[in-house]
């Protein structure tokens, strides 16, 4: 659900805070950040869907799918690497290290 942003005399607009997101406090006393999303039609729909399921508000939802998208991400990481290695079994240890580093720097950017 979109919500209102109100400025007050002095403070910046929703527009020039450029992609800072704004922070606030929680119940737990963590300090948690609030962003804007555009979601289209399509994916709105199922977002809602699945918050209906879980029976969770679309913030939450989307903040779970996110954090279910990024361990996934990790995992095929972990997985990619570790099939590396098998593969490259036959291969001295240094030699190991240094393919899955290329590999790392090629897929990864690192």
């Amino acid at each position: 659900m979109p919500h209102a942003v109100t400025t007050t005399k002095g403070s910046l607009g929703p527009k020039s805070r450029g992609n800072h997101p704004d922070k606030i406090e929680s119940r737990r006393g963590k300090v948690e950040f609030r962003y804007t999303v555009g979601l289209v039609p399509n994916l709105a729909n199922q977002v809602k869907r699945y918050a209906e399921t879980v029976d969770v508000s679309m913030s939450k939802a989307i903040a779970g799918l996110v954090r279910l998208g990024l361990e996934s991400q990790e995992n095929r990481k972990r997985e990619f690497f570790k099939k590396l290695k098998e593969n490259l079994a036959e291969d001295g240890p240094n030699q190991q290290d240094r393919l899955v580093d290329e590999f790392r720097t090629l897929i990864l950017g690192r």
